[in-house]
């Protein structure tokens, strides 16, 4: 299926060859200033492996493009001749992507099947991927892969100690790419992968030296994978890893990650089906900014199948329904990285929603909150 602009602006789809829509994937690339965003994106861009990837960066110029690689080029897009595709972000994200996808679907630019995008600034990757989740244009067409994160091996904990939006950046990575790292010792090295280790327990990491990171080593983090193939679950909620971790390292009190929490909670019984999507809605209504990131796989009572969530802040993609349990533990398992809350608050409130709503509904008390 291809999208485009009707007379109304509104994106519809129409049906190719009988076959559904394909949901793109997008990865997110971000990193304090100076963490070596431009050197990876330069290295990148030169891969022959970038064919049918398209890249959303800042400014052509940051990224110093060889002119001896472009294909063709105008105001906004340049097609390398690797098959890569090069765009500026044009004011609003929402647009450019979908002005990306348009462009593609015409035939006006070459067919690419993954986005890599360049967040800007102080590079919070929040408003990135609340755009994604909550505009339902582009749910239509992308999926949110991952979410990369580049710390600067020199200076990454000095960054952390000063700067809160770094370790947010921590906190909401998939992957964490320690760069520079040919000019620091093991010791330096290891202390700063520990310390974001224990930030964000779940996290792969990584280094590299001038920008060097294999292109498939940024791609298959999503657990809604984008051609309906197998979903590997277990390895996207990471909830063993945080089961075994936790509260055993010493951080300074002056850190701004001292507050930042990981950790999982599960439920052997299945759940109502109402009675989750109230305690979903109320911590989001009172938790929602401290809310890093939560993701789940849920078992709903009289449901064969379960339920997979993934939410950051106060914004939710759409519950997503697997073909069939990823293994024999069917248990439901929620992950979250919060700031400023505490494992028992978030499940205190479970259960004692769940203990509260019977199989005949919301009891009055509470069907006055939604």
């Amino acid at each position: 299926m291809f999208g485009e602009y009707d007379d109304n602006h509104s994106l519809t789809f129409r049906a190719k060859n009988m076959n559904e829509l394909q949901t793109i994937p997008l990865t997110v690339i971000t990193g304090f200033l100076g963490s070596g965003k431009t050197t990876l994106l330069s290295s990148l861009l030169k891969k022959e492996e970038m064919k049918n990837v398209a890249v959303i960066i800042n400014e052509f110029g940051e990224v110093g493009l060889d002119h001896a690689l472009v294909e063709s080029s105008d105001e906004n897009i340049v097609e390398l001749q690797n098959g890569c595709i090069c765009c500026t972000i044009r004011g609003d994200l929402n647009k450019t992507l979908i002005d990306l996808f348009t462009q593609m679907s015409k035939g006006q630019i070459a067919r690419f099947n993954r986005v890599i995008i360049e967040t800007t600034g102080l590079a919070d990757p929040v408003p990135i991927i609340h755009t994604l989740m909550s505009s339902i244009d582009l749910l239509r067409i992308y999926v949110l892969d991952g979410v990369v994160t580049l710390v600067d091996a020199t200076n990454g904990e000095d960054t952390l100690d000063l700067q809160k939006e770094a370790v947010k950046q921590a906190a909401l990575a998939e992957l964490i790419i320690i760069s520079k790292i040919d000019l620091v010792d093991e010791d330096k090295k290891n202390s700063l992968a520990t310390r974001l280790q224990t930030i964000n327990p779940s996290v792969k990491i990584m280094t590299s030296s001038f920008g060097d990171v294999p292109v498939s080593k940024l791609f298959g983090f999503s657990a809604y994978d984008p051609y309906n193939k197998s979903r590997d679950v277990k390895n996207w909620l990471a909830a063993e890893k945080l089961e075994k971790h936790h509260h055993h390292h010493h951080i300074d009190v002056n850190r701004h990650d001292e507050n930042i929490e990981a950790f999982s909670m599960t439920s052997d019984q299945p759940v109502n089906a109402m009675a989750f999507g109230l305690f979903r809605d109320l911590l989001i209504a009172q938790m929602g900014p401290d809310l890093l990131r939560v993701k789940g796989i849920i078992n709903i009572k009289d449901k064969d199948v379960p339920a997979v969530i993934h939410g950051v802040q106060h914004i939710f993609y759409p519950v997503q329904w697997l073909d069939k349990w990823p293994d024999d533990d069917k248990r439901t398992k929620l992950v979250f990285i919060t700031r400023n809350i505490k494992k028992e608050q978030i499940e205190g409130f479970f259960h004692a929603l769940m203990g509260m709503i019977d199989e005949k509904g919301l009891p009055e008390e509470l069907t006055e909150l939604l």
